[in-house]
């Protein structure tokens, strides 16, 4: 059939020839490798444009998420201070607080103790612009893999990472420490940053921060550490946790001593310490952790320090415990431990238990130098010397020779049951020519380097001269005749009586009071004994076993504290001549 029309095409008859412009579009067809190969440059810069186009994108965005980005306020815990109790010759008695933290300005730092965080922890830190994008990288990988947690690396992000950011790991939370850190680090001088790292950064033992970890480890301000010291804390900071406990576990020590051979040929590469100093560090010996038990009776020190440093600021205890005050007291750590070495000695008795109370108070004065409460705080937080009302019996009879008594001394001679450290107030009374001065803990307050209180003695007379001379004589607590120097000072301490008074005799005995004082201490030590009632948690009042005899007992230990007393003022007499 023949197909006609303008919308048919003739069929081709057998030996027609194909029109040339049909035969061109066959030629012209080339093969799909060609074809993509032709394509590959076209190909390739639409790639180009795209990837730019995502560069450009992202930068976009992370320009905008900079600005966006603020550096936010430290979490609570990360300033929060606690308050640290020193002797009166600045040894380390104990802290209260919810964290054992406090700020000191990087310039109580030493540069060598600086210098060996660095080593350790981020040896850029100086030149780095806050962040390593290595660290990020593989702390990125860990994330997204399920690997163990990466750590930040440079110490911006771990200042960032602890103490302005939530302890989460995720993705967007490495993307928001990155960005603080390189904020923190154009908004803020490496100083300013490494400043805040050592007052935040956890060295184990409970203690954050740099002053804490110098107390807890060596008993120090961070401002004495050694080369040695400090490059053991910064050996520290890498596991705490595992590190705390160098000097009571050999395994531990021994693996802390490794990494801190590292950290000082570290400071050694660099030029932070010389070969000398390098050749001449040896590791240091660490307090004893966790720490014994007399430390634990040292907290009926930092009780009484804590109530009175709160009334002289006239805040509570709670705001005094996390207000990250310096408080310098009375007490002279090197004799409350004598004492205490001293008093655990007794026995007790079958069901009695035996109460000990020491107290030593500067005549003229009223510090408290020595206050000896109880030998368990954790069993009986109850302090025997400052509240313990103990039966006076015969000593008090001396004043009974005087007529007119001053208050508050008269208040005191009145009550029949006393407390030692009233007692003791009073003898110190006689021993300052009848001058009563106020006992009180707690010589000096300060809180960032600047003082806040300072005790001023409250000195009121309670007896003439005369009258006091009386009670000296009548009591035979005051030094012999011929014990007291031309100069008025008191002599030698084989020279020293120490008056025995008390409720009961022979078997009967219930109470046993030894005193003695001279124009530099008034010292007192009250015996008397409980046994435990018929209700749950009640005691009733016994008599003090005989053996050992409670008077020879009672006077030994207050000539053994006598002697420690005077040996330490005679050195401190030395010291202060040298120095002159």
């Amino acid at each position: 059939m023949n197909l006609t029309g303008s919308g048919r095409r003739a069929a081709r008859r057998p030996g027609q020839e194909v029109p040339a412009e049909r035969r061109s579009r066959h030629r012209e067809r080339a093969p799909l490798r060609i074809r993509l190969r032709r394509n590959r440059g076209r190909r390739l810069r639409r790639l180009c444009y795209a990837f730019l186009t995502l560069i450009a994108t992202l930068c976009a965005a992370a320009l905008v998420a900079y600005h966006l980005t603020s550096i936010p306020k430290p979490h609570p815990e990360t300033v929060t201070q606690s308050t640290v109790f020193l002797d009166s010759g600045g040894a380390y008695l104990g802290r209260r607080g919810p964290v054992d933290r406090q700020d000191i300005p990087l310039s109580a730092v030493p540069r060598h103790v600086q210098d060996a965080v660095i080593a350790a922890e981020n040896r850029s830190f100086r030149t780095d612009t806050g962040i390593s994008p290595r660290a990020i990288a593989r702390a990125t990988l860990a994330t997204l893999t399920g690997g163990d947690p990466q750590g930040g690396s440079t110490i911006t992000q771990q200042y960032v990472k602890n103490a302005l950011l939530s302890p989460e790991h995720s993705l967007s939370r490495k993307a928001r420490e990155a960005l603080i850190a390189i904020k923190l680090d154009r908004t803020r001088t490496k100083d300013e940053i490494l400043e805040g790292y050592l007052d935040t950064v956890y060295f184990g033992r409970g203690a954050a921060g740099i002053q804490s970890a110098a107390r807890n480890y060596f008993g120090v301000d961070a401002k004495s550490l050694t080369v040695a010291q400090g490059a053991a804390l910064a050996a520290i900071v890498n596991i705490p946790s595992y590190y705390e406990k160098a000097g009571s576990d050999p395994k531990v020590t021994a693996k802390l001593e490794n990494r801190w051979e590292w950290v000082l040929d570290a400071m050694a590469a660099s030029g932070n310490i010389t070969a000398r100093q390098r050749a001449a560090a040896r590791f240091p010996a660490f307090r004893f952790y966790p720490p014994g038990e007399t430390e634990g009776q040292r907290q009926y020190l930092i009780d009484i320090a804590a109530k009175e440093a709160a009334d002289r600021l006239g805040i509570t205890e709670d705001r005094l415990a996390s207000g990250g005050y310096s408080v310098t007291t009375t007490f002279d750590l090197a004799l409350q431990d004598s004492a205490t070495q001293r008093v655990q000695e007794h026995p007790g008795g079958k069901g009695v238990r035996v109460h000990t109370a020491v107290v030593g108070v500067v005549p003229g004065d009223g510090a408290v130098r020595l206050l000896y409460g109880g030998s368990d705080y954790a069993r009986q937080s109850f302090n025997d010397a400052v509240s313990g009302a103990v039966e006076a019996g015969t000593v008090l009879d001396p004043f009974g020779e005087v007529g007119h008594v001053g208050e508050p001394l008269g208040k005191l001679l009145r009550t029949t049951a006393p407390t030692p450290l009233n007692l003791t107030s009073a003898f110190a009374t006689v021993a300052a020519d009848g001058r009563y001065a106020t006992p009180y803990t707690v010589a000096r307050i300060t809180r960032e380097g600047r003082t806040v209180y300072q005790a001023r003695p409250e000195v009121r007379r309670a007896l003439d001269e005369r009258e006091a001379l009386v009670v000296g004589a009548r009591s035979g607590a005051g030094p012999t005749p011929s014990a007291v120097a031309a100069d008025g000072s008191a002599g030698p301490v084989e020279s020293r009586g120490f008056a025995l008074a008390g409720a009961g005799g022979g078997i009967t005995r219930r109470t046993v009071w030894a005193t003695g004082y001279d124009r530099r201490l008034a010292l007192t030590v009250a015996l008397f004994a409980d046994r435990a009632g018929s209700g749950k948690g009640t005691s009733v009042p016994a008599q003090l076993p005989n053996e050992p005899s409670p008077t020879e007992f009672a006077q030994k230990v207050a000539a053994g504290v006598w002697e420690a007393a005077t040996k330490d003022a005679s050195k401190g007499a030395a010291q202060r001549d040298a120095a002159n």
